[in-house]
């Protein structure tokens, strides 16, 4: 039997942030308890979307004194969300819906040197896809543009041989699970001054990818086990990290490109911002004033007075937020809703409650493209907690404002 969330006794470290009228999953508590109890950790907090994993609580972050966990970031290494706002305000949602699914049919480095495009976002990330023989023209110009990434030195000077023959096909692929592609539309717009900065403006679409390293990620959470990683003996993983988080961006990258597309803004001129966050990776950071190595699992980045992004689903909107700077929050918030479902019982509740072209459409008046049956089901909107008391959850405890809502239009499951 599983216990009640509030049953769960949390260590004086750990806090849970999220108002009473969020469910909470009693295991998933247990989960970050158990985590915020291993040698080393010093904060641990768990987010208004906590939910259970495979042993490691998602929705949370963990400060570790001296040491590095890969479990912890497991195979989601480098997953994460990029926004790209654009100055179209306008199309209809049938010719977007017939341009989104041509877009994915159409690869932007078919006949581009797989081995060469790894090695370049191994090391570079978006920016390295400039440096493709190739690529498309505009897509080079936009890749171009891609700020740096800050990371530290991406691991081993030959990743091909241990990752990419295996993974190089899958750049620019969504994968399964959660991750999605998205055209939205900006919803009334809470904090105008922010918005503008970050090129958002009510009525017009955006693009949204959420996606990772795909099974990189996973090769890296096999190699590296459940090892606890201290001093010098950190620094391959951390660079291996890296890289993966790298890959991740790119590939994001060109998911957005390819929804750019669909809406002919692929062009410079037609983009008025965006962002780039990774919701799965480890970095080092000011802890009750001293150096700790942060673990965001399913958490993202909140620093300084940064913009963020707290996903919906398919049938509610994502929500763009300004960071607080919250040390009492990590610097962190909620990367989602979080699910109240399992996809074994999604799969059967949905089903029996909606029927099939029910499912491609949305109560927001959104459209679903997706081929899978069985991810219809287990992503529907209903398996998700609402998103606005997740959202007002980090407002109330001051870890980030709320800025403006992204209400799909169309989105994209493969």
């Amino acid at each position: 039997m599983k216990a009640p969330a509030d049953s769960v006794v949390l260590p004086a470290h750990a806090r849970l942030v999220a108002r009473e009228d969020v469910w909470l999953e009693g295991n998933a508590v247990q989960q970050l308890a158990r985590v915020a109890a291993l040698p080393g950790c010093v904060r641990a907090v768990g987010m208004p979307d906590l939910h259970a994993g495979r042993g490691i609580p998602v929705g949370a972050a963990f400060a570790f004194a001296g040491r590095v966990v890969p479990q912890l970031i497991g195979g989601d290494a480098g997953c994460g969300v990029r926004l790209v706002a654009t100055a179209i305000g306008r199309a209809a949602p049938d010719l977007l819906e017939r341009r989104a699914r041509q877009a994915m049919e159409e690869d932007p480095l078919d006949g581009c040197d797989a081995r060469e495009v790894f090695e370049q976002v191994w090391r570079r990330g978006a920016r390295g896809l400039a440096e493709i023989d190739g690529a498309p023209e505009a897509l080079v110009r936009l890749a171009a543009a891609e700020p740096e990434d800050g990371l530290r030195p991406s691991g081993d000077a030959s990743p091909y041989r241990p990752y990419g023959a295996r993974f190089e096909g899958a750049l620019g692929s969504i994968g399964g699970g959660n991750h999605f592609l998205e055209i939205a539309r900006v919803g009334p717009v809470r904090d105008p001054a922010a918005a503008e900065a970050l090129g958002l403006a009510a009525g017009d679409l955006v693009v949204l990818a959420h996606s990772g390293s795909r099974g990189l990620g996973g090769a890296l959470a096999e190699r590296w086990g459940d090892a606890a990683l201290a001093g010098d003996a950190a620094e391959p993983y951390l660079g291996e990290l890296a890289g993966a988080c790298r890959f991740a961006q790119a590939n994001r990258f060109l998911l957005a490109y390819r929804m750019l597309r669909a809406l002919g803004a692929s062009r410079p001129s037609k983009i008025t911002g965006g962002l780039d966050i990774t919701h799965n990776g480890v970095e080092r950071e000011s802890v009750g004033g001293e150096p700790a190595w942060v673990h965001r699992k399913g958490a993202a980045p909140a620093r300084g007075d940064d913009f963020t992004i707290v996903l919906g689903s398919r049938g509610a909107p994502s929500w763009v937020m300004r960071a607080r700077d919250a040390e009492a929050g990590l610097r962190s918030v909620a990367h989602g809703a979080g699910r109240k479902m399992g996809r074994g019982e999604a799969r059967e509740k949905i089903a029996a409650k909606y029927r099939r072209r029910e499912l491609t459409r949305t109560e927001l008046g959104g459209r679903v493209v997706c081929d899978d049956p069985a991810l219809l089901l287990e992503e529907h909107p209903d398996v998700y907690k609402p998103i606005e008391p997740v959202v007002e959850s980090l407002v109330e405890a001051g870890l980030a404002t709320a800025v403006a809502p992204l209400v799909p239009v169309v989105t994209v499951k493969r």
